[in-house]
């Protein structure tokens, strides 16, 4: 009974389009009065003990990171290598824009903040191309599902902070699959740029091309030394973070000189908001997770998939079922804080790799920002474009089936992504 009113009220405050942070206290609430409970100090007391949390300290210096480099200059010269790599190839725009989202995705770790960067720049420059507007929006929205997965993940650090895990592992399980990904993109896109007809091209003069080398080397060497500095253990995910933010103001006023103390300090107050949002959402989700543990929800969905542990397929399979519908209504941070207390004890049960699972249920709930009716990409790219969703939708389609297709793929055969996580770790 307590799963049922739990699913219910979350559905019910959802459908009145509540924001999310409040959704889950209204539903903390509804599971307290539900148990006869009435001390309402203990929501605000589990909030402040969800957010009190040392590996959570990532997170602000990651966003802090993605906003300096956003405004900082670094997302031009990363568009630029992009196309600079690409060389002269028909429908060389879109191809720039996957090779980007997956540069930016070691850069941001937001697929709403990589989503909005690429629709400032690169979007218009498709549609002056003669790209249709729903397939320019479709190719950046299908890239901006990289940024959860391809570390620094600021979702991984979520999920490795909810249910104790190793977050270099959590990062370097992401790093294959990630790249994997954007190879089907640049694949899906080779068929589309020949069934649409783009025939643009990108060319650089010899001295052009060393001038973006040369100026782009800075923001592509941020998530080499970011990932290498974890690997060898010289910092901790937390204090690449910190290093992350370090680099980019050094990179941005020193070298690049386009970012101003006045701007800085801007940058700072929309990183501080951005904190705000995410640690509220955190805390509430905390507050929901104390109630949910009282009330024996995870023993009562474990009682309900039960039946499937003794087939790991079946049971990886169901669940990614349930968090593919849960994807097409939530964001991924009330996802994880939410779904993954509740599933990863089935997992430990079943004998599934837990950083694997990890894998799985970040590109599962990722892929739901890009789905109809609460993807939040989709909405940025809507706005951005003055679109609506239904054709971009159905421009997204043929991309949206390759990312599912490479879901199940690692599904089905787990040393894809368990092997060069042992490799890398």
């Amino acid at each position: 009974m307590e799963l049922i009113l739990f699913l219910g009220s979350l559905c019910f405050f959802l459908f009145l389009n509540i924001p999310i942070a409040l959704v889950m206290v209204l539903s903390a609430i509804v599971l307290m009065l539900y148990s006869g409970f009435f001390d309402f100090m203990t929501i605000p007391q589990a909030m402040v003990d969800g957010v009190n949390n040392y590996p959570l300290m990532a997170i602000p210096f990651f966003i802090f990171a993605g906003e300096i480099m956003a405004k900082g200059g670094l997302s031009e010269r990363v568009i630029l290598l992009a196309q600079l790599m690409i060389g002269r190839v028909k429908g060389g725009l879109g191809y720039a824009t996957i090779i980007a989202s997956i540069i930016f995705a070691g850069l941001m770790g937001s697929s709403v903040g990589e989503a909005a960067a690429l629709m400032g720049i690169l979007y218009p420059m498709m549609k002056d191309a003669g790209y249709n507007k729903g397939r320019a929006g479709a190719i950046i929205a299908s890239g901006a599902i990289l940024g959860p997965i391809i570390p620094p993940s600021a979702n991984f650090i979520l999920l490795g902070a909810t249910v104790e895990l190793s977050i270099t592992k959590l990062f370097m399980i992401g790093l294959v699959p990630g790249l994997l990904i954007g190879l089907f993109l640049l694949i899906m896109w080779f068929f589309i740029v020949r069934i649409d007809g783009y025939t643009e091209t990108i060319t650089f003069t010899r001295e052009q091309a060393i001038k973006i080398l040369k100026e782009s080397t800075p923001a592509f060497m941020l998530p080499v030394l970011l990932l290498g500095g974890i690997r060898f253990g010289i910092f901790t995910p937390t204090e690449g973070g910190a290093f992350a933010a370090v680099y980019a103001i050094v990179v941005t006023t020193c070298y690049y000189r386009e970012l101003s103390f006045r701007n800085l300090l801007r940058v700072s107050a929309a990183a501080a908001r951005s904190t705000a949002v995410v640690m509220l959402i955190v805390g509430a989700a905390s507050a929901v997770g104390y109630f949910i543990t009282s009330a024996q929800i995870p023993m009562q969905m474990a009682a309900f998939f039960a039946p499937l542990v003794p087939t790991p397929t079946l049971l990886l399979l169901s669940i990614m079922v349930f968090l593919f519908a849960a994807g097409m209504v939530m964001d991924l941070t009330p996802n994880i804080l939410l779904f993954a207390p509740v599933f990863y004890p089935l997992i430990y049960q079943a004998g599934i790799d837990p950083y694997f699972f990890g894998l799985l249920f970040v590109l599962n709930v990722g892929i739901g920002v890009i789905t109809p009716p609460v993807g939040t990409v989709l909405f940025v790219i809507c706005g951005s474009a003055g679109i609506s969703m239904g054709p971009l939708v159905r421009k997204l389609a043929p991309f949206l089936i390759v990312e599912i297709c490479v879901l199940f793929l690692l599904l089905l055969f787990p040393q894809l992504s368990i092997t060069p996580m042992k490799w890398l770790t």
